[in-house]
C-alpha cells in the first residue's frame, strides 16, 4: 500500500534545527512518503526523508524572491496530499498551493509573532508585519494549526479548523547518546548555552553575573553555541566583558550533534531570557533539554518556568535582569556538588515521565489521521 506523500517545508529554519530534523520529521517519516525541503540541506534519501535543497538567505525579501519559487516547484512536481509549513513568510504561498492541489495545510506556530510585533516591525519592517497579520487572519480560517505553546491560544482565538498544540520537549533517544554521568568538574568549572545570543536573551546579565563569579572562581568556562544578534563591538561594549572574555567560547550555530559533546562534565546548562515578547509565555526548549541531559538548570524566574524547575527542584531561578542573583545561582552549584547531583537527577526523572517528546509524536501522529480523515469528509460532502 502506497504511503500518502507529504511535503514539509522551511525556507527560514536551518536544515539542522532541532525540532524539525530531531523530532516532527523523524516521528512522521516511518508513516507517510515524506519530502523536507530545507535550506542547504544536502539532496538525497535518507532515513525515509526524501531531502530538497533550499537556497538559505538571512534577508527575507531575498526568501521570498529566490526561495520560495524553489518550493512552488517542488510542490507542483511532487503534487504532495499535504502541506506542513514553518514560517509565517510561507504562508500566502501555501495559500496559492492549497488552492491549486486542493489539498490541506498545517502552519506551524514557533512564535508568537502578535506578541512581537513592534521588534518584528523594526527589523524586518512596518510592511512585513502588516502583511504577516492579513495572511495570518486568513491561515486562521483555512488553515490547520500546530502550536508549540498552550499560551498561544490567548492571541488565536478564531481558529476555524481543528489544531494541536505539540510542545518542544527533548527525544531522549536522541540526547541519550551525548548523557554521561554528572560529574562536574570542580576545579575548573564548565556552563553550557546553546541558543540566540542576544541582549533579549541577557547575554548582559550573564556576563556582568560571570565578573562577580571570576572573583571566587576564576578558572570558570562558559561554551556558548548560537547565533549572535549583538556585535563583537556591543560585546566589547558591556562593564567587565575584558574581564571574563578569555573564560567565554563562542562556537557560533552548530548541529546539536556537535554543540551537545561539549555538556561533559558542565556543572550547569544557562537558559536565561529576559521578559520580552512572548518570552515569559512560552517555554524554552533548551530547559527540557538539559534536564534530559542529567543537568542542574539556571533559568529566568518566571511563573512558567518555576513551575517546572521549582517544582522538581532540578535548578535555580533567578531575575534575568540581576546579576548577582546569577553570580550567586552559579555559586551555589559549584560549592554544593551534592545538591548539584540531586538536581540532575530530579530533572532527568522528570523528562522520563514528563517532558519528553514520545507523548508529543503521538499527538502528532493523531493530529495528522484527524486532518486526514477531515478532507476525506469534505470531499465526500462536496
Amino acid at each position: 500500500m502506497n504511503k500518502v506523500r507529504i511535503l514539509h517545508v522551511s525556507t527560514a529554519h536551518p536544515c539542522q534545527d532541532p525540532r524539525l530534523a530531531y523530532r516532527v520529521i523523524p516521528s512522521l517519516a516511518p508513516h507517510y512518503d515524506l519530502t523536507a525541503a530545507l535550506p542547504h540541506v544536502s539532496t538525497g534519501y535518507r532515513n525515509g526523508v526524501d531531502y530538497r535543497w533550499l537556497p538559505k538567505f538571512r534577508r527575507l525579501l531575498f526568501r521570498v524572491l529566490v526561495s520560495q519559487p524553489f518550493v512552488l516547484w517542488y510542490a507542483f512536481r511532487l503534487r504532495p496530499q499535504l502541506l506542513h509549513i514553518y514560517d509565517p513568510e510561507l504562508l500566502p504561498l501555501a495559500r496559492l498551493i492549497q488552492l491549486a492541489l486542493s489539498i490541506p495545510v498545517l502552519y506551524e506556530v514557533h512564535e508568537n509573532l502578535h506578541k512581537k510585533k513592534h521588534e518584528k516591525a523594526t527589523n524586518q519592517g512596518a510592511v512585513f508585519m502588516w502583511l504577516f497579520f492579513l495572511f495570518d487572519a486568513m491561515a486562521q480560517r483555512r488553515f490547520h494549526l500546530i502550536f508549540t505553546e498552550h499560551r498561544y491560544l490567548d492571541t488565536y482565538t478564531n481558529l476555524a479548523k481543528p489544531y494541536t498544540i505539540i510542545y518542544n520537549y527533548p527525544r531522549l533517544s536522541f540526547l541519550d547518546v551525548f548523557r554521561s554521568p554528572y560529574t562536574p568538574n570542580q576545579q575548573e568549572p564548565i556552563f553550557f548555552y546553546i541558543g540566540w545570543i542576544s541582549f533579549e536573551r541577557a547575554i548582559d546579565t550573564l556576563v556582568a553575573g560571570l565578573v562577580l563569579l571570576k572573583k571566587r572562581h576564576p578558572l570558570f568556562q562558559v561554551h556558548l553555541f548560537g547565533e549572535r544578534t549583538c556585535t563583537d563591538e556591543q560585546l566589547k561594549e558591556l562593564p567587565g566583558f575584558a574581564y571574563v572574555q578569555n573564560n567565554l567560547h563562542f562556537h557560533g550555530y552548530a548541529d546539536q550533534k556537535k554543540a551537545l559533546s561539549y555538556t561533559s562534565q558542565c556543572t550547569a546548562g544557562l537558559a536565561l531570557l529576559k521578559a520580552v515578547g512572548d518570552y515569559p509565555d512560552s517555554y524554552t526548549t533548551k530547559m527540557f533539554e538539559y534536564m534530559a541531559l542529567g543537568l542542574p538548570v539556571i533559568t529566568s524566574n518566571f511563573p512558567l518556568y518555576r513551575h517546572v524547575v521549582e517544582r522538581h527542584q532540578c535548578g535555580l531561578c533567578v531575575d534575568p535582569t540581576d546579576p548577582v542573583q546569577l553570580a550567586d545561582a552559579l555559586t551555589f552549584l559549584i560549592e554544593n556538588p551534592a545538591q548539584s547531583y540531586n538536581m540532575s537527577q530530579r530533572g532527568r526523572r522528570a523528562v522520563e515521565t514528563e517532558y519528553n517528546w514520545k507523548s508529543e509524536a503521538h499527538k502528532l501522529l493523531r493530529f495528522y489521521e484527524l486532518v486526514f480523515r477531515e478532507g476525506k469528509q469534505t470531499k465526500i460532502r462536496a
